[in-house]
């Protein structure tokens, strides 16, 4: 464990464990590094350095709530200074869930050299069209909004909970991830909302740009990342894409053995 500055300051909560292949893993939106606390073990003994991570705002990070403080370029900078402290002068691998995987895809695109392969989980590119973006960020603003005004355990008790932790609340890791959760700062939160994952800029003309090896997985059940999945698998040069059957948005909690699979067969190919 360790505190990590940023450029600006702001001190971010990180983890490192084992030797190896780097792989950093980050986050969906609203979610902490105990999100991925079942692939460390995993990982590790498949002889990888598993580097996890909160961002600015989450979990254990700092938690600003000037809203200058966010923006993707700051998250892109930030995922730059955690891999300077856990893999120095090491091309690693990038990648993360939901909002994880798109803030990988953008780190990618701003240091191309230091990337060896790219881990997108129920994820996205972002979008393209005005209209699509227009309803992600009203979306991202409800949730916003009723964290502001509920807090955590209105969050955790409706339907945000499918997209945090998964469909099965009362597994172990999901329980575990929800705590996790629970401690974080509402306020940060929508704001990193509002400034980040909201406004987040697609990359989409850019996938054929990036010519390291991808890793796309989606669950079964994620319907709002499937077709997402197939326009990355379409787009990026060397992509791998898995379905991890009878699973939904979070599919390394759901399904956790076939999750953890794909992503070792995967890493083995790298090293």
């Amino acid at each position: 464990m360790a505190t990590v500055e940023a450029s600006d300051g702001v001190k971010l909560y990180a983890e490192v464990h084992g030797r190896g292949l780097p792989v950093l893993l980050s986050c969906g939106y609203c979610q902490t590094h105990e999100n991925f606390r079942g692939q460390v073990e995993p990982l590790r003994a498949a002889g990888c350095r598993v580097v996890l991570w909160d961002y600015r705002g989450h979990g254990k990070s700092e938690a600003p709530h000037d809203p200058l403080a966010y923006s993707m370029e700051r998250v892109v900078d930030d995922m730059r200074a955690v891999l300077a402290w856990a893999a120095p002068g090491e091309r690693a691998v990038v990648g993360g869930l939901s909002f994880g995987g798109l803030a990988s895809l953008h780190y990618a695109l701003a240091h191309p050299r230091d990337v060896c392969g790219l881990l997108l989980f129920d994820s996205g590119p972002g979008f393209k069209k005005a209209e699509a973006q227009a309803r992600w960020e009203a979306q991202v603003e409800r949730i916003a909004t009723r964290l502001e005004r509920d807090g955590w355990d209105a969050f955790l008790a409706g339907r945000g909970a499918d997209t945090a932790v998964g469909s099965d609340r009362e597994r172990p890791a999901a329980r575990t991830a929800a705590r996790a959760i629970a401690a974080q700062d509402p306020r940060a939160i929508a704001c990193f909302g509002r400034r980040v994952a909201g406004p987040a800029q697609s990359v989409i003309d850019a996938l054929p740009d990036l010519e390291v090896p991808a890793l796309i997985l989606v669950g079964e059940h994620d319907e709002a990342y499937l077709r997402a999945a197939d326009v990355m698998g379409a787009k990026l040069p060397d992509a791998t894409r898995v379905t991890i059957p009878d699973a939904g948005h979070v599919s390394n909690i759901e399904q956790p053995d076939a999750f953890n699979a794909a992503l070792i067969g995967f890493l083995d190919r790298l090293r």
